[in-house]
């Protein structure tokens, strides 16, 4: 079995410590996360169930969507982005909305049309009469939480202009630097099944993205349970009559970062994330495979995994949780291997299943 680097031991658990929040991914996706053990889960500390209670509340108004509640959490603590797919209806917009809630940060939406122009994204210069000069118009872009919906539908010109903002954190019109608010993740969605008049990201587009995550109808209990709600008054653009209220605010989400930030990785874990992402490059089917920038995610997002899960260090199962989600969207398959039905998931199961795993 693989031994923790290390360190100083973990405090012991109280006698009746919270139940640990379940992180069970979409098994559509790809098995993102292993069984539990069999020893008793570690005990959270404070930031840890701040962050629980976050999940709690916006459980408050988003049904069946775990794994998506679960992936922007991640997000959030290592500064990335993250692309949801799903088809309209399944709470995308409200999950930004509710997340945002409950941790008092400010959010946006764009739709992503085909006229939307850059400088309705990131701002533009109005001309100022009076003073007879130009002044700077903040576009939308200047918030906490961006939501970038249907991205895919707008040219690759006004796709292009998040580039920056989300890889620099910041925002140039006319020659001038203008920071983007901390936090600042921007939550991109796309829709799966209606491709007429869509442009698809481009592939270093697509790689600026920590996370893809597809939101799935949810099963039949948990959509009894939305309609329920809906029955007893529930409504979607009033969260507080759904009882939702800010549990956290930016300075909770700085603490968790720092903490995530002290996870300790052993030499073998980085091994092994380079060994998964060296054979995806290998592999037969593929054109394109992970670059090095991937393995750096994956690295990020088995911390935050670890860390959500009340250890200080990473293993290997923390590394198998997050790889389908971490690095589907970074692989590019063959023709050939599209027309055989091939996929990204299936790819990386098979890496999974082939690369050595550290003991």
């Amino acid at each position: 079995m693989f031994a923790p680097p290390p360190g100083p031991p973990l405090a012991p658990a109280p006698a009746a410590p919270p139940a640990p929040p379940s992180f069970g991914f979409d098994a559509g996706s790809a098995p993102l996360a292993s069984q539990p053990p069999a020893s008793p889960p570690p005990a959270l500390n404070p930031a840890q169930e701040t962050l629980q209670r976050v999940r709690t509340e916006v459980g408050k108004a988003v049904v069946g969507q775990d794994v998506a509640v679960t992936g922007l959490l991640v997000g959030l603590l290592v500064g990335g982005h993250v692309l949801l797919e799903g088809v309209p209806g399944v709470a995308k917009t409200l999950l930004v909305r509710s997340l945002s809630a409950s941790l008092r940060l400010e959010t946006r939406r764009v739709q992503f049309t085909p006229d939307l122009m850059p400088g309705d994204v990131t701002g533009s210069l109005i001309y100022n009469a009076q003073a007879g000069e130009f002044d700077f118009r903040a576009g939308p872009i200047f918030t906490n939480l961006l939501l970038a919906d249907e991205i895919n539908r707008t040219p690759p010109k006004t796709q292009a202009a998040l580039l920056e903002a989300m890889e620099e954190r910041q925002v140039s019109v006319d020659g001038t630097s203008r920071p983007l608010p901390d936090p600042f993740m921007v939550v991109a969605t796309q829709n799966p099944v209606e491709y007429e008049g869509t442009y698809p990201l481009p592939e270093a587009q697509l790689d600026r993205f920590l996370l893809k995550i597809v939101m799935p109808i949810p099963p039949r209990d948990d959509e009894i349970s939305v309609l329920s709600r809906h029955a007893t008054g529930f409504d979607p653009r009033d969260l507080a009559a759904a009882g939702l209220t800010a549990v956290a605010g930016p300075s909770d989400l700085v603490a968790a970062r720092e903490q995530v930030a002290l996870t300790r990785v052993d030499q073998q874990i980085v091994g092994y994330i380079v060994d998964l992402c060296r054979a995806t490059r290998s592999a037969p089917s593929v054109s394109l495979g992970v670059s090095p920038r991937g393995a750096t995610a994956l690295l990020k997002t088995a911390r935050a995994w670890a860390w959500l899960h009340g250890r200080d260090f990473v293993t290997p199962d923390d590394v198998k949780a997050m790889a389908t989600i971490t690095l589907g969207h970074r692989i590019g398959l063959r023709t050939e291997a599209q027309m055989d039905g091939s996929n990204a998931s299936g790819i990386l199961a098979s890496v999974l299943a082939t690369v050595p795993v550290p003991r």
